[in-house]
């Protein structure tokens, strides 16, 4: 449930601030209102009245701001701050709720992305706020997989910047209905004309204005609704948090600029809707006066085009002087999708049980590991247990959580459609499908195993996170020898929650490398070892992390002949490297039976899983700066091993002693063949046998070639075998 304000500090903040107690009256009365009107995540709950949405934008362009506007006006945030006058969290001043880390307050900017669950007009809306700098784009990557909708938001003096078109892009991959925010119109260079103008270019989307200031003016105080012909003015004298505005019908005489331009806008969101929307079209084909259409029906025709995408809504604001943000909720819920809304081709597999996907990891240092969960289909309930598809494990759940930014409240049963958070899953990462039981896991693969109509098979597993590789590194130490284990602990507590990170330990130099996607990254992360686990890091310098290729295709043939152990060993390789994009990481060798037929034979499937592994190994570092070596191809053209010829010698030695005929022994192309009829009793464990005396070398096969009558010693040998008497 929703906390509330306690008397006691209302009290107090009335007696600090005389001129604010009327607005603090106001909003503690409407907290409690909302703790007594809703019962969350009940098993009644409407699906239909769920929003699971994202913030994302360019940095700076003032996402956090909005978020933290949003949580207020919903009646969320209680944490008022008191000598600084203000009601809601500011970004500048380092005191928000979804920034909840140290690094993002002091900073300024987000990191991590937050999950906060507020309620608007009898809806939901479970949101999270991503970054926006470019370093942390896979926390935007993870959030949105699991999202239905998304609110982007753009500074109004500046229109489309690099990073929104990053994370537009990102939710295109992931086919995200959107809503767009103009922010800061209150400066003096917004423009919504430069907005609407870059969207289109930019983005690859057709905007529709749904709101609009208008007029140009130092004092931004209303927004005229062009749906509904309203103006929203807000006032500031008597309630500064921005929660006193009236709504009011536009009046042809009174209001006759402000009227002619809302008429004007109105008519080309029809024009707009009826050219993306069969049944608008069919609407304005019926009605004569596009006056007459019912405001309902431009609502639903907005709410499908948006669904499809062919249109995205535009509104305008500034959130930092807290305008525009009611008709935004407002928004959010009329417009974007309800998980009922969204089809996913894996739920099928479930059914009724339980299908969730783990997007994020945290590590709490009071809570321990956190998982963050998107329930699909079915319901988790407190203190039982999950199956890991993934993993092939079972999970014990410690704790349900419902998440507030940095708080976390315990719950009994959360359903469908919700994000939702369990501490307790020790072996679950991100990507990793969740289901209720082992039991259900093997159903839905079972009923997973078919081909669609396309040919491509489906599968129960949820697809995870798509991460880059890192492209910067620097090395890191501890202070002491002494510091090292709990060095080892907050690096891999971090690489846990975030798969952007990466380390790694240097065989050469002895040092611990860690990798991210840039410097801002690199950074954070020496500051949450330094602050978050205590431990006092020595981080060098930040380099770049280069990748070395082949310009030409080199052919070369070697050849290793040793004697080791008493033995001779001799093997000859003739192998090719080249260029070839479409190979970014090596797998694998690429065998040239053109030359050696014989390279795809059984007995050598071992030998060359080690020739693979020496291949990755050696293009790990390249020959300039020691880089790893990426988009080659080897070729294996020849191979030829040779080993002891005494093993041969004892092999044929072994065979005999098994009472064996030998019938022939060929040689075709330097493999050695030995074709012979042994009585089957003498074969129990000879594979282990003819493994350890070549050294993995040779195999065998078999079959029965037919019946041989026994001699009386191994006659009787069998029936006491068999009975556990002697016949004599």
């Amino acid at each position: 449930m929703m906390l509330c304000i306690k008397p006691c500090f209302t009290q107090t903040i009335r007696n600090f601030a005389p001129h604010l107690g009327r607005a603090f009256k106001h909003r503690t009365s409407k907290m409690k209102y909302i703790c007594r009107k809703y019962s969350i995540n009940s098993k009644d709950e409407d699906m239909a009245h769920i929003r699971n949405i994202g913030i994302m934008a360019h940095i700076d362009a003032g996402k956090t701001t909005t978020t933290e506007r949003m949580l207020y006006f919903c009646g969320f945030i209680k944490n008022l701050v008191l000598f600084l006058c203000i009601l809601v969290g500011n970004v500048d001043d380092g005191n928000t709720v979804t920034d909840f880390l140290d690094e993002e307050r002091e900073r300024g900017i987000t990191i991590s992305s937050a999950a906060v669950t507020l309620h608007w007009n009898q809806h939901k809306i479970n949101l999270i706020d991503t970054p926006g700098h470019v370093d942390f784009m896979v926390e935007v990557e993870r959030s949105l997989r699991v999202l239905d909708g998304a609110v982007a938001v753009l500074d109004a003096s500046a229109g489309v910047e690099a990073q929104t078109m990053t994370v537009w892009r990102q939710a295109d991959h992931y086919n995200i209905p959107r809503i767009i925010y103009l922010n800061k119109m209150d400066k003096p260079r917004a423009s919504i004309k430069l907005c609407l103008s870059s969207i289109r270019e930019k983005l690859k989307a057709e905007p529709v204005l749904i709101n609009t200031p208008f007029e140009k003016s130092e004092t931004l105080n209303f927004l005229v609704d062009i749906i509904n012909m309203k103006k929203i003015e807000w006032s500031f004298e008597k309630n500064p948090d921005g929660s006193d505005y009236k709504v009011k019908k536009l009046d042809q005489t009174k209001d006759k600029q402000l009227y002619d331009q809302a008429v004007d806008a109105r008519n080309s969101l029809i024009g707009q809707l009826a050219d993306n929307d069969e049944t608008m079209a069919d609407i304005v084909i019926a009605e004569s006066n596009l006056d007459n259409i019912k405001t309902s029906d431009l609502i639903a025709a907005l709410r499908r085009t948006t669904l499809s995408r062919k249109l995205v809504p535009v509104l305008c604001g500034s959130s930092l002087k807290n305008i525009g943000v009611q008709p935004l909720l407002d928004a959010i819920t009329q417009y974007l999708p309800s998980p009922m809304d969204c089809h996913y081709d894996f739920v099928k597999h479930y059914q009724t049980d339980l299908c969730a996907l783990a997007f994020k990891i945290v590590h709490d240092k009071y809570k321990g590991r956190l998982t963050f969960l998107r329930i699909y289909s079915g319901a988790i309930s407190g203190n039982g247990t999950l199956y890991n598809v993934n993993r092939n494990k079972n999970e014990k759940i410690a704790r349900l959580l419902q998440v507030y930014a940095n708080e976390y409240h315990d719950i009994n049963y959360i359903g469908a459609g919700n994000i939702a958070c369990i501490s307790g899953l020790q072996q679950t990462i991100t990507g990793d499908t969740i289901t209720s039981s082992a039991q259900a896991g093997r159903l839905a693969k079972l009923h997973s195993e078919y081909e669609n109509s396309d040919g491509v098979e489906v599968s129960p597993v949820l697809a995870g996170v798509e991460v880059p590789s890192p492209v910067f590194y620097c090395s890191v130490e501890p202070p002491s020898l002494s510091t090292q284990k709990a060095l080892d602990m907050a690096l891999d507590c971090i690489e846990k929650e975030d798969p952007s990170f990466q380390v790694d330990f240097d065989k050469e130099t002895g040092q611990t490398i860690l990798r991210g996607m840039g410097e801002l990254h690199l950074d954070v992360i020496k500051h949450r070892i330094q602050k978050q686990f205590g431990v006092d890091v020595y981080i060098g310098p930040v380099m770049i992390a280069y990748r070395e290729s082949v310009e030409k295709t080199a052919r070369v043939q070697e050849i290793l002949d040793r004697h080791l152990d008493k033995k001779d060993h001799y093997v000859r390789l003739v192998m090719s490297v080249g260029f070839n994009p479409n190979i970014p990481v090596f797998r694998k060798v690429t065998l040239d039976r053109s030359e050696n037929p014989f390279l795809s034979s059984s007995h050598l499937m071992r030998t060359l899983r080690a020739v693979n592994e020496g291949i990755k190994s050696g293009l790990l570092y390249g020959p300039l700066l020691s880089c790893r070596v990426n988009d080659v191809e080897v070729t294996l053209h020849d191979l030829e091993i040779n080993g002891d010829k005494d093993k041969m010698h004892d092999v044929i030695h072994d065979l005999h002693r098994r009472r064996s005929h030998i019938e022939n022994v060929t040689v075709l192309q330097d493999i050695e063949i030995i074709q012979a009829i042994t009585p089957l009793a003498e074969l129990m464990g000879y594979s282990s046998f003819l493994r350890k005396a070549t050294s993995g070398m040779a195999t065998f096969t078999m079959e029965l070639s037919h019946y041989e009558k026994m001699s009386h010693t191994d006659q009787n040998k069998a029936i006491e075998k068999v009975t556990g008497f002697s016949p004599e």
